[in-house]
């Protein structure tokens, strides 16, 4: 069914919501996803929204998942759909599939230019901004009547728009007057400023439905990325509130569903009847907030009464927010649905471990590959705010293998604040193995991602601590990094000679020829907590499905920074060697007691 016709049927009298999902990387991660929508199901959302990769990095998985959720679970799915590399035939394509499955909905996008390149450039000048998709699917005799289209917008601005406010209207309003049925907006933490901006689209005749996304938060870190990338505004009393807490991740977990709770109720209050859910493929804090507001199906219009005429909240800062409990009555409701058939299997028995919960913390370097969230935090940098003019005032022109080492022993020493394979400044935690990692990088080996063996930190400790107060947390020690093929060979030599069993490593190239001392089904857990009345939590975990899934973001990194430079310059020519010739290796040593072990395991390979 068609979104507004949902809408308009559903009419004012209680609030909707639908929930973003994103194809997860793996395919055991795509499988765990299915049940967690099927739960979520449960709770009565108008709909759910399936995100398309930039250009089209995911369309088939995209199709799939959306096709899986119309299809099989009877969930109205909105397929979102960009023009970043399409061509007419691929657009075609795209929608008599989505068709085929039963999809009427279409979110139509410009999407994020490709990596490395300092403009948003067209495929196929038909198709240059998201009104070329309206345009195009509105004036088919095919596609017209088949498909509810909606649009986004950016209440705080687009992030990468030069445009002034008075433009980017005069663009929705065109999107709008192209055919576009409703609006999806970019997440928001400033309710005020977004409650202003609706009335100014209102006061120049945009008059769909505006659905504002909303984004709970999840860690302090992701926070940061995630409001930096898109340009959102934060108000001060929020940061301030968050650095007070931003070293307990169940306390940023609590404060944030605390956060949405509000800013929702301040909307319906001033007359928005619904709210786009960016779940990040998690589903606890989705819950807590509904079950806040009371607008589950475990809820009748009593409680839709009462809510309406709320107005007394506290304010979020008060000390009482902060400590707010994560074992409420609604973990048994959450528990019930993660014991219906259906759901996901091979991740433990326990509460901690239930479907709805075992992967609350992905914070972890590679995090866990079976979990539909696995990936949400890329590791690895990124060119999309690099365009080209600024990745050469910052990285430079080099042209040998030496100018490559200094530039990363630049990160090292916080001369420069990123690489191309990390997107911020050195780290605390990585602060306490810096010689180490000067070095191994002076070798050659140019290190893109470590940590240093912890044992039994306070979880509220301020470098290595995570997860609620209370608990501990322990590491192993790894390094990561870009090796030639001789220095493979030494690595694996030492340790199947003087490993003993305490060091496993992980090394593959471009073409993906693998080489390991783990097997198949091998797990080597790196992060771990132990927390009050929970089981073991283990949030990074390096096995060979998911080494394999970061390597193609790490090789394709290479090349992104390669296509910076112009064609057979020394710059590329150096880069594009270097991808093809240098393999990605990553150490473990398992003594996580001794600080030292993995260090002076390497020190004179």
């Amino acid at each position: 069914m068609k979104w507004t016709d949902k809408i308009e049927k559903r009419g004012s009298s209680r609030p909707f919501y639908t929930f973003e999902f994103f194809p997860p990387r793996t395919d055991q991660g795509f499988a765990n996803l299915l049940p967690r929508i099927s739960r979520l199901n449960t709770l009565g959302p108008l709909g759910i929204c399936i995100t398309w990769g930039a250009g089209g990095s995911t369309q088939d998985r995209s199709l799939d998942l959306a096709g899986l959720t119309q299809s099989e679970y009877g969930i109205d799915t909105l397929l979102h759909l960009t023009c970043t590399n399409i061509v007419q035939e691929r657009l075609d394509d795209a929608l008599k599939e989505a068709q085929s499955r039963g999809i009427q909905n279409i979110l139509a996008l410009r999407g994020d230019p490709p990596r490395g390149q300092e403009a948003w450039i067209p495929m196929d000048p038909r198709f240059q901004h998201a009104i070329d998709l309206v345009t195009y699917i509105r004036q088919s005799e095919e596609y017209s009547s088949n498909f509810c289209i909606g649009v986004a917008a950016y209440p705080d601005g687009h992030p990468d728009a030069e445009n002034d406010r008075e433009t980017e209207f005069r663009h929705l309003k065109a999107k709008v007057d192209a055919g576009a049925d409703f609006i999806v907006t970019q997440l928001f933490y400033d309710t005020d400023a977004f409650l202003e901006w609706v009335k100014e689209i209102r006061a120049r005749g945009i008059n769909v439905p505006v659905i504002p996304g909303i984004m709970p938060l999840q860690t302090y870190a992701s926070f940061l990325r995630i409001t930096k990338l898109c340009g959102t505004s934060v108000p001060p009393l929020i940061l301030a509130d968050l650095d007070k807490i931003k070293h307990d991740d169940q306390l940023v977990k609590d404060y944030g569903v605390k956060l949405a709770t509000d800013m929702i109720r301040k909307l319906v209050e001033n007359g928005i009847n619904g709210v786009n859910f960016c779940t990040l493929n998690l589903e606890k804090s989705v819950q807590l907030i509904l079950e806040d507001l009371q607008w589950t199906a475990y809820h009748d219009d009593r409680h839709w009464n009462k809510l309406i005429n709320m107005t007394d909240h506290e304010p979020l800062s008060s000390e009482t927010d902060l400590t707010i409990s994560a074992h409420r009555a609604t973990d048994t409701a959450a528990q019930n649905l993660a014991d219906q058939p259906g759901k996901a299997t091979g991740i433990g028995k326990g509460e901690a471990n239930s479907a709805s919960t075992w992967d609350e913390f992905p914070n972890g370097r590679f995090g866990d590959f079976k979990s539909p969230a696995y990936g949400v935090q890329d590791p690895w940098g990124g060119f999309a705010s690099h365009p080209t003019n600024e990745a050469i005032a910052k990285w430079g022109r080099p042209t040998t293998l030496e100018e490559l080492t200094a530039l990363f022993l630049r990160h090292l020493h916080s001369e420069i604040s990123d690489t191309p394979f990390s997107d911020g400044p050195l780290n605390e935690e990585s602060q306490v193995i810096l010689p180490q990692l000067e070095k191994l990088t002076e070798k050659g080996w140019w290190t893109v991602g470590s940590q240093p063996a912890v044992d039994g930190a306070k979880s509220t400790d301020p470098v290595f601590g995570w997860g609620p107060r209370g608990g501990y947390v322990y590491q192993k020690a790894f390094v990561e990094f870009f090796a030639t093929e001789e220095d493979v060979e030494r690595v694996i030599s030492k340790v199947e000679s003087q490993g003993e069993g305490w060091v496993d490593y992980f090394a593959v190239n471009l073409e993906g020829n693998l080489r390991t001392s783990m097997s198949d089904d091998g797990k080597n857990a790196v992060t771990w907590g132990v927390f009050p009345g929970q089981e073991i939590v283990q949030t990074t975990i390096i096995e060979t499905e998911s080494f394999l899934a970061w390597k193609d973001a790490a090789f394709s990194l290479w090349a992104d920074w390669a296509s910076v430079y112009a064609p057979q310059s020394p710059e590329r020519n150096l880069l594009e060697s270097v991808r093809k010739e240098r393999w990605l290796v990553s150490i473990v040593h398992h003594d996580y007691i001794h600080t030292d072990s993995l260090w002076k395991f390497v020190s004179d390979l």
